[in-house]
């Protein structure tokens, strides 16, 4: 953008810039209004800044626009734009071109920056700076923080621990995108969608509720929100508790030998039965072998 006021020349050539901006001043003062400002991602935005110089018509002003690096992150800082005045030229780093502008005002000391489609990866500091040769004192550049609104995808949940009675689990619950960054709460309901009344040991703390000693009591439906300012969003883990495994294997074992001990009792049974009917036929033949002689006698 041309300097709105590059048109006004003095006799010998230099640049004439406004005495509201150059002069009546102690120090430079380079000031963007607020510390935060937020929009929602994809949103076309103006990050606002102002200046004034103790010097009078300077023969050089340089404008410069950085995006911070992130705290604890191993990237650098980067110049989006530098502009430099009287000769109108504006420098933009090739991974904001089409993207990073200036809305320059000399007249009124107006150095705003315009950034279309914002993303997460605008969710950082900007610094705006002026340099004046023979003005190096005062407050030369000012930073604010851009807040890139995204509301929480939907969060992942899941188990870490066996799910048997008198073992401590843990349910997780992380959504990859939000900011300003959610809040996670989890609630659950029984097995007949009753709401459950928490153990007090229970603790739910940044997405992980901690469950401990659990047991039957503990099954149910459990569901995660993830909240921020911008919107929310859910997802649900259905736990299910079992006995331990060593627990089935021992009543498995029990069972088996009740239903053996039936079956040899049942077997036993069938023998005795038998028995009592082969001895109930010999006495029946016995006795039919001694009555044939007399009966044949009478005839």
């Amino acid at each position: 953008m041309a300097d709105s006021g590059s048109s006004l020349k003095p006799a010998d050539g230099s640049a004439l810039l406004p005495s509201g901006v150059w002069s009546g001043v102690a120090a430079m003062d380079v000031n963007i209004p607020q510390k935060v400002y937020e929009f929602a991602r994809y949103d076309n935005i103006m990050l606002p800044c102002t200046f004034t110089s103790s010097v009078t018509n300077p023969p050089l002003v340089i404008i410069t626009w950085t995006a911070l690096a992130q705290a604890g992150s191993d990237a650098l800082d980067t110049i989006i734009l530098s502009h430099y005045h009287p000769a109108g030229k504006t420098d933009v780093d090739p991974d904001y071109k089409g993207r990073a502008s200036l809305n320059l005002d000399m007249k009124t000391g107006r150095a705003d920056l315009k950034l279309n489609s914002i993303t997460l990866k605008d969710n950082r500091e900007f610094e705006c700076a002026v340099q004046i040769p023979g003005d190096a004192t005062g407050q030369t550049a000012d930073k604010t923080r851009l807040v890139v609104q995204v509301g929480p995808s939907p969060p992942i949940c899941q188990l870490q621990g066996l799910p048997e009675y008198g073992r401590n689990i843990r349910l997780t619950c992380e959504s990859e995108e939000g900011s300003p960054p959610p809040t996670y709460r989890w609630e659950s309901r029984d097995v007949r969608n009753l709401p459950q009344v928490p153990d007090p040991r229970t603790t739910d703390m940044g997405g992980v509720l901690s469950l401990y000693n659990v047991g039957m009591h503990t099954s149910g439906n459990y569901i995660c929100t993830s909240r921020n300012k911008i919107s929310s969003a859910s997802c649900n883990l259905t736990l299910k508790v079992m006995p331990r495994k060593t627990d089935r294997r021992h009543r498995s074992s029990i069972l088996t030998c009740l239903l053996v001990s039936k079956h040899l009792t049942c077997c036993g049974c069938m023998k005795k039965q038998i028995k009592e009917k082969r001895s109930h036929d010999v006495v029946k033949r016995n006795r039919q072998s001694l009555l044939k002689p007399l009966q044949e006698k009478h005839l």
